[in-house]
């Protein structure tokens, strides 16, 4: 395939990039560089001028600025081209820019076919060769067709793309990670219009998606997160060898210690498997944390703290997940589920916890196709008029309502105990009050969810032995909370529910875990593996509120200072 030719790049780049393209295919390079010539003359102050040797070429070149972002307003094709003529070319690129206005350029003894080929591929318009003087023949039929785009076109757009399915597993976890790690995106269902012509472009089948366009116009097809946080440009590996701390986990409490090590100078780096944020950042609106009298939602709160870690120097690693911690020496390596390593003179440990598995049949097989753990907000638009299921009763399960109640879904709470007092803060227990279209179902389990490719209906037992079935496209799940700790060595001692025990605790027994081996005592935050402390809700005993976490954070890196102090 011969080299697309392309005008050549002026002072500005981006506003190159930005300007819609005017596109001319041509197998005659004389003819080529001569419409071309006129075109850039004309219009090249406002259009990119475009043109292809032949209707291939320029077929691969539509499809590269189509994953772009960028526009094609109009194609002048020649009619008499080897291999693919300009009808069937123009046929072929009606599917993958169906806006963009179209012409074919044609020796005189060929106007009856071109005029049949009005009717065949509804091309515009057609042009005579020679086209001169272009001020009369050329220029004025160019100027009705930008005319014409211009009026039906739509704006350029530079976002990511995802195509895929509403009720994949795998699209949603795409859609979920992108949103959570503020990356901004545009949707496309791949059974739609739009999403049949990005895929086309890709090169890709519907039975393949995921895919994801990036705004250089590369197609992933199903993505790793990993690969999908290479290419949306999140850092993923780790800038040095060795470290002041690691700190493993980037919610509250990893962000806190994050914040304090790196102000305080300490090499720091954190190991985040998802996204920054945690739990605290899915929370719709967070109106207790000291500072925000109006409230704030979880996702601005720690984009702030990820900010400010980041502006003092730290690191963050995104969509790594830590499998392994050893014990080298005077340092600790921190294995990834790669195999790979970094090491450090100490560690925080700060994973949070998830939520627990919905006990109910069928649940398991409708993941990520109606039931969600945790507070899926990408789901709010397609909740709308819909009823929506949460489960538990603590303040995210209540936040969650909130959210979806005022984004227009009628939502119900399922709550196993008998009120929402014991486990939900009163502010939140009164805005529930307050809302209509919150309905609140204390003693009352999910039996069963079912449904064919999505989450349809799910039935509810109640206290007195009945049962209910209600019609439901979604299902949010807050139940419980399971540390995540299960990839610990046994060194690091853990209660019976997998919680991290720290400080004074350790020493109940009648002698030190074996792994320690200081004549001090622990300190407050500090496991059994000397070096490696933890924050935050994994460790055995803390508060689970947003604030401490912080708090727990902050402490941490005050005993790592202590600790690398002995060293």
């Amino acid at each position: 395939m011969s080299p697309t030719h392309v005008e050549p790049a002026d002072a500005s780049s981006r506003e190159r990039v930005a300007r819609p393209i005017l596109l001319t295919v041509d197998d005659d390079p004389t003819v080529s560089r001569a419409v071309a010539r006129d075109l850039r003359r004309q219009y090249g102050e406002r259009m990119r001028i475009m043109r292809a040797d032949s209707g291939p070429e320029a077929l691969e070149l539509i499809r590269e600025v189509v994953l772009r972002g960028e526009q094609v307003a109009v194609i002048l094709a020649d009619y008499r081209m080897p291999g693919m003529n300009g009808v069937e070319f123009l046929e072929q690129a009606m599917d993958l820019v169906p806006q963009a206005r179209r012409a074919l350029l044609t020796a005189y003894a060929d106007t009856n076919a071109a005029i049949a080929a009005i009717n065949v591929v509804d091309v515009d318009h057609y042009l005579l060769k020679p086209w001169e003087p272009p001020e009369e023949k050329l220029y004025p039929v160019v100027d009705d067709l930008i005319a014409a785009w211009q009026r039906e076109g739509k704006p350029a757009e530079r976002k990511i793309k995802i195509l895929g399915h509403p009720w994949s597993p795998a699209s949603y976890e795409v859609r979920d990670f992108l949103a959570r790690n503020l990356v901004p995106y545009r949707w496309y269902h791949v059974e739609e219009a739009d999403g049949r012509r990005l895929l086309a472009a890709a090169g890709a089948d519907a039975d393949q998606a995921p895919v994801v366009i990036t705004a250089g116009g590369a197609a992933l097809v199903q993505p790793s997160l990993l690969e999908l946080a290479n290419a949306v440009g999140l850092s993923t590996l780790p800038q040095a060898e060795l470290y002041d701390v690691v700190i493993v986990g980037g919610g509250p409490a990893g962000l806190g210690a994050a914040v304090y090590a790196a102000s305080e100078g300490l090499k720091s780096v954190v190991v985040e498997r998802a996204a920054a944020g945690g739990q605290a950042g899915q929370s719709s609106r967070i109106e207790n944390y000291l500072g925000f009298p109006d409230g704030v939602a979880g996702g601005q709160l720690t984009d702030r703290a990820r900010r400010q870690a980041l502006r003092f120097g730290a690191e963050l690693l995104t969509a790594r997940t830590v499998t392994g911690l050893e014990v080298a020496g005077p340092v600790r390596r921190v294995v990834f589920d790669d195999g790979t390593s970094v090491l450090a003179h100490t560690v925080v440990l700060a994973t949070g916890v998830s939520y627990r598995q919905l006990e109910a049949d069928g649940a398991d097989d409708l993941v990520g196709r109606g039931v969600y753990y945790g507070s899926a907000s990408t789901q709010a638009e397609a909740c709308v008029g819909q009823r929506v299921i949460i489960v538990g009763g603590a303040n995210s399960a209540g936040q969650a309502a909130v959210f979806f109640a005022r984004h227009g879904a009628l939502v119900t709470i399922a709550v196993r105990g008998e009120s929402l007092e014991r486990s939900m803060s009163s502010y939140l227990i009164d805005q529930i009050a307050a809302i209509d279209t919150i309905e609140v179902r204390t003693r009352t389990t999910v039996a069963s969810c079912a449904g064919t490719d999505r989450l349809q209906c799910v039935t509810l037992n109640h206290a007195d032995g009945t049962q209910q079935v209600l019609d439901a496209g979604h299902l949010f799940v807050f139940i419980g909370a399971a540390p995540l700790t299960d990839w610990l060595p046994e060194t690091v001692v853990r209660d019976a529910a997998g919680y991290v025990v720290t400080g004074l605790e350790l020493l109940t027994g009648d002698a030190p875990p074996p792994s320690w081996d200081l004549e001090r005592d622990p300190y407050l935050l500090e496991s059994s593996v000397p070096g490696v402390f933890v924050a935050g809700d994994v460790r055995a005993q803390s508060v689970k509120r947003v604030a401490s976490a912080v708090g727990e954070g902050a402490l941490a890196v005050t005993l790592v200072h202590r600790y690398l102090a002995e060293q």
